[in-house]
């Protein structure tokens, strides 16, 4: 449960850089000044010219990634029932820590020209919209999944009558045990794309997502084997058919 910190500090962190880089993209204004020592600090001082329409792409980026923190904040808050389960203190001090860096390494991609207060145009790409129907997809469905994990502990009234773990159907739980870790990896992935597939630094996120994801999806998919013998055995932990 506490989960939600990590999406509060999202929520008020990443909006607050999103604001930051808005205005500077339409705005005409200019990064703060520790946005612009990082720049120097990983070499993008010298980069004077927006290649690949960097500048829209981490917005939209940035854009997508607040609107994820606000769904699972508010997923968190209003739709999960959580158990008695606790956390480690350093996964949590690392999952604060993590929120805050993957928005500041999106804005550290930003080309030098939006950081100098120049107003640049804004050219869609097809890898924009095919990154943000990707990202739409997968959000949907994961948000479906974590309603079904929701709904096996509440009664058809909508009222929480157990806290103990049950074997999940419908959507993507007939292919996957753990699909919304599935969903969440297709959701950075979503990201990589919307970035034109080119940024280096955001696929090491993706890497990042997708072993994280995977380690916690085959102990959850061990569990449900451990504890429940009729557990459907055509499920695969993580990756559909994988």
């Amino acid at each position: 449960r506490w989960f939600t910190h990590f999406y509060v500090v999202s929520v008020l962190w990443n909006g607050f850089l999103l604001i930051w880089l808005f205005r500077a993209e339409f705005l005409g204004g200019s990064l703060p000044s520790w946005i612009q020592h990082v720049h120097h600090a990983l070499g993008r001082g010298s980069q004077s010219e927006d290649t690949g329409n960097e500048h829209f792409s981490a917005l939209l980026v940035l854009l997508l990634l607040w609107l994820h923190s606000c769904r699972r904040l508010a997923e968190c808050l209003w739709t999960s029932v959580f158990s008695g389960g606790v956390i480690h203190i350093v996964q949590y001090c690392f999952g604060l820590g993590y929120y805050i860096a993957v928005g500041s390494t999106v804005l550290c991609q930003v080309p030098t020209n939006v950081r100098n207060g120049k107003e640049v145009s804004v050219q869609i790409c097809w890898y924009h919209i095919v990154g943000v129907m990707i990202y739409i997809w997968a959000s949907l469905h994961q948000h479906r999944c974590l309603v079904i994990l929701a709904n096996l502990r509440k009664s058809k009234s909508g009222k929480v009558v157990s806290l103990s773990h049950s074997v999940p159907f419908g959507d993507w739980f007939e292919r996957v045990s753990c699909p919304h870790y599935f969903a969440e990896l297709l959701i950075y992935l979503s990201m990589a794309i919307t970035f034109g597939f080119h940024n280096v630094t955001w696929w090491c996120v993706v890497v990042y997502v997708l072993f994280n994801q995977a380690l916690a999806a085959v102990l959850c998919h061990e569990f449900y084997q451990k504890n429940f013998s009729s557990y459907p055995k055509h499920r695969k932990a993580f990756i559909p058919f994988v």
